[in-house]
């Protein structure tokens, strides 16, 4: 029989509120019959993603007009690499879809 995989052990956050948050959030969960703490950890997930996502996009960012900047260069690999690019888009029919 194969042995299940253990889940980490969960750990307790604790954090203080207004009251009258805490009622309100405690009423809205128990209308949409969820269990408060699982709204809190879906909450705290969707936080987190957007973090990672806004930190993946700022490093995109970055790398991209790291990457433009030295394209200005026209001795550059960059430079180089826009104009196969360029020939590319300009033999095929996407280019003047593209270009519209």
């Amino acid at each position: 029989m194969p042995r299940a995989i253990p889940q980490p052990k969960a750990e307790t956050f604790n954090f203080r509120l207004d009251p009258a948050l805490k009622t309100a959030f405690t009423q809205a969960t128990e209308a949409e019959d969820k269990p408060a703490a699982q709204v809190l950890r879906e909450f705290m997930r969707a936080y987190v993603d957007r973090r990672q996502r806004r930190v993946f996009e700022a490093e995109a960012e970055r790398q991209s007009r790291a990457i433009a900047a030295r394209a200005q260069d026209p001795e550059s690999d960059e430079a180089q690499s826009m104009r196969e690019l360029d020939a590319l888009l300009e033999a095929d029919d996407f280019h003047d879809e593209w270009k519209a």
